[in-house]
């Protein structure tokens, strides 16, 4: 558990009243966020016939597809609240619809229109876009989205190179399973206001002995007997938001392009 430091109240000026006035004083209060890490993990038990008969190295070819697993699981935890840890905050998604901060797609007149009204929506609470994840696929759809001549919306330092992103800001188009496209189209975020701390990184540990039980303490494989071996693979995750006040009240540093069929529920 770490806590960290977060602007609960802002500091004002006074107008001093003549060359002897006094000077009133202003408080900036803080408050402190907790961050509070869970543990991942996942057994991956493989026969040993088949780690002997295998002529590639099996172990190389599964550890990245677990990282990908445990990232898949921190990102639906955090943006859409998938399976998320009673300790962490509202997921981002569900947060920024709560506050308001969603825009239908085809609302205005193309989709930059759109992502334009998102901006005016944050900026409004104080807060600016330095980024932007999506579902796969966004870069093509900006790509091929054309005007009523038939000519490209989106200049090439836009849409048609990935490193130029959106609207000159990154755009992250989040390919590892967890997106939830009926929820969400694009996410605009002040990533600054997102913390992920990592108490433990991710480990592996090779077991040939010992016994895999159920939640009722069945066994369901014994290593040594039934000739396994389990790579046990181990992360400690936080996550936390720190939604300071600003000048222009309270908001959420975080705002959505809804597919038209969410905003619609939304409203129900």
């Amino acid at each position: 558990v770490a806590k960290q430091p977060v602007l609960a109240s802002l500091p004002d000026a006074y107008w001093i009243n003549g060359r002897s006035g006094l000077m009133e004083t202003s408080d900036a209060d803080w408050k402190d966020l907790t961050i509070t890490a869970e543990d991942l993990g996942v057994i991956v038990p493989i026969p040993n016939t088949l780690l002997d008969d295998v002529n590639v190295p099996l172990w190389d070819q599964v550890k990245p597809l677990l990282s990908e697993a445990i990232g898949k699981k921190v990102d639906e935890a955090a943006l859409f609240g998938v399976d998320k840890p009673e300790s962490w905050p509202d997921a981002v998604i569900p947060a920024a619809v709560a506050k308001g901060n969603t825009v239908a797609i085809g609302t205005n007149a193309d989709l930059g229109a759109d992502v334009a009204k998102l901006g005016e929506l944050m900026a409004a609470q104080g807060f600016g876009i330095n980024g932007f994840a999506s579902r796969p696929g966004m870069q093509w759809k900006l790509i091929g989205l054309r005007d009523k001549d038939d000519h490209p919306i989106y200049t090439q330092s836009l849409a048609n190179r990935p490193e130029s992103g959106l609207y000159g800001f990154p755009l992250n188009e989040v390919e590892n399973g967890s997106w939830d496209a009926t929820a969400a189209e694009i996410l605009a975020l002040d990533w600054r206001k997102f913390v992920v701390g990592i108490r433990s990184d991710i480990t592996y540990d090779v077991y040939r002995e010992g016994v895999i039980s159920n939640a009722e303490g069945k066994v369901i494989l014994n290593l040594m007997q039934q000739r396994h071996t389990a790579l046990v693979v181990t992360a400690r995750v936080g996550f936390q938001v720190a939604n300071s006040l600003t000048r222009l009240g309270e908001g959420y540093p975080a705002g959505v392009i809804t597919p038209k069929a969410a905003a619609k529920a939304a409203k129900a």
